[in-house]
């Protein structure tokens, strides 16, 4: 890794949980190296093809857009330091490889408060309401996310069978103003990331109709 003063700083790609009611920042888990590859999916929201002709080119809202991408974990740079990285000389990659699982857990405290209010003849429980996810990947791509496959491969351990390196491969799904609203302050972020979609479009030099062989619409 250069030391030279002028080189970039290097931005790193992660997720970010906060509350959806005062935006206040609950954890950052940025990933140690950025994947190489993300995938990007965008399925249109259309009216469907049983639907009446005139209906044919309505869209009923935002695309339905996925990312998968493979993250690598890798212990061997912070055991280079071990004054300065005790948990990981300690546990390994496990820190982080629990960080991000419990994304997808309700929170134990909330399990145990739902089984005494049933216990209690409660008669409805609402699910537990996680933090709202945003995967983040640049200033321009601030999207909040649902993950949908979450797949951990463990390559490595050390003495104590403590992970030191791994393989995340993690699919996420971008939560529209479909699905939050546009009062949720996850819907706030996605219209902002939308209209910088919109923003970056503007700035494309469009072509002219005799680069695809024709000089006008027929």
């Amino acid at each position: 890794m250069t030391t030279f003063p002028r080189s970039p700083k290097l931005l790193k790609g992660g997720i970010v949980l906060i509350d959806p009611d005062t935006s206040a920042v609950q954890r950052i888990i940025s990933l140690q190296y950025n994947p190489e590859k993300l995938t990007r999916t965008l399925k249109g929201s259309t009216v469907g093809e049983d639907s009446d002709r005139s209906q044919a080119l309505r869209l009923k809202g935002a695309p339905v857009e996925t990312y998968k991408l493979d993250a690598e974990i890798d212990a061997a740079d912070q055991l280079e330091f071990p004054d300065k990285n005790e948990e990981v000389k300690e546990y390994g990659i496990a820190p982080l490889l629990c960080a991000l699982e419990a994304i997808v857990y309700p929170e134990s405290s909330q399990l145990l408060a739902n089984n005494s209010l049933a216990a209690s003849g409660t008669l409805e429980i609402l699910p537990t309401e996680a933090p709202l996810s945003l995967f983040i990947w640049s200033k321009n791509r601030v999207v909040p996310v649902r993950l949908t496959d979450f797949t951990i491969t463990e390559e490595a351990f050390d003495p104590n069978l403590n992970p030191i390196r791994a393989k995340v491969s993690l699919g996420m799904r971008v939560l529209s103003v479909n699905d939050l609203g546009f009062d949720h302050k996850g819907g706030s972020l996605y219209m902002t990331y939308q209209q910088q979609k919109e923003q970056l479009a503007k700035k494309f030099k469009p072509g002219v109709l005799s680069t695809l062989g024709i000089g006008e619409i027929p």
